[in-house]
């Protein structure tokens, strides 16, 4: 049985003849290995990191794209709310007054035949301004030409002083609100006397010859 001694550690073996100092490159080896081993673990896990990065940056375009494309309907629908609530609204005002229509050709032929005077005066003069209000405007007048789009022809002759088909009479205004026409005009309407502007033609002529002295003799 050995004895140790006390206070003796024990060292790394030397061969006979080196110095201690030979035993430090071996502990200084043993170090450097290790630390090699270490930036391989290093270039993994950085790996891992770069690849859970690129998932991450793909998620949040899908979920921008996704976000994107929901804001752009939900703009789409709202204006297709508003443009929905405007035609309802339109439509509705257009039928309302269409319903006073003939309240308000009496109250025109009143004011023709001299009978829109006193409270009927007062109160129809408010349903005219109300009317306005509301968007309804009134056309057709004597002279314009007839136009088939707004105009309805209830009456027809002919006229040597027109040069197209023209708006003689207005039976009943026409109304519109907006661009919408609720009501054409009702109206008589004159065209060209049949010959009349061959014979306008020849008198025009015939008046440039005299100016000139006469046509020209052979």
């Amino acid at each position: 049985m050995t004895e140790e001694t006390p206070g003796f550690e024990e060292k790394p073996d030397v061969p006979s003849g080196a110095t201690p100092e030979d035993a430090e490159p071996k502990a200084a080896s043993s170090s450097a290995s290790a630390a090699g081993a270490a930036p391989a673990g290093d270039t993994n896990q950085t790996a891992g990191l770069v690849a859970q990065l690129d998932q991450v940056r793909t998620a949040l375009g899908e979920r921008t794209a996704d976000l994107q494309r929901l804001q752009a309907e939900y703009q789409n629908y709202r204006r297709r709310v508003e443009r929905d609530r405007i035609a309802v609204k339109e439509i509705a005002i257009a039928n309302l007054l269409t319903e006073l229509l003939p309240v308000l050709d009496d109250i025109g032929r009143a004011r023709e035949h001299g009978e829109f005077v006193g409270g009927f005066k007062s109160v129809g003069e408010s349903l005219e301004t109300v009317a306005a209000k509301m968007g309804l405007q009134q056309f057709g007048k004597e002279g314009e030409p007839f136009d088939p789009t707004i105009h309805e022809a209830l009456m027809h002759s002919y006229a040597p002083d027109v040069t197209e088909t023209t708006c003689v009479a207005i039976l009943q205004p026409g109304y519109r609100i907006g661009e919408r026409t609720i009501r054409p005009a009702r109206v008589a309407v004159a065209e060209p006397q049949p010959g009349a502007q061959a014979a306008k033609a020849d008198e025009a002529e015939a008046a440039d010859d005299k100016e000139s002295g006469g046509p020209d003799e052979g």
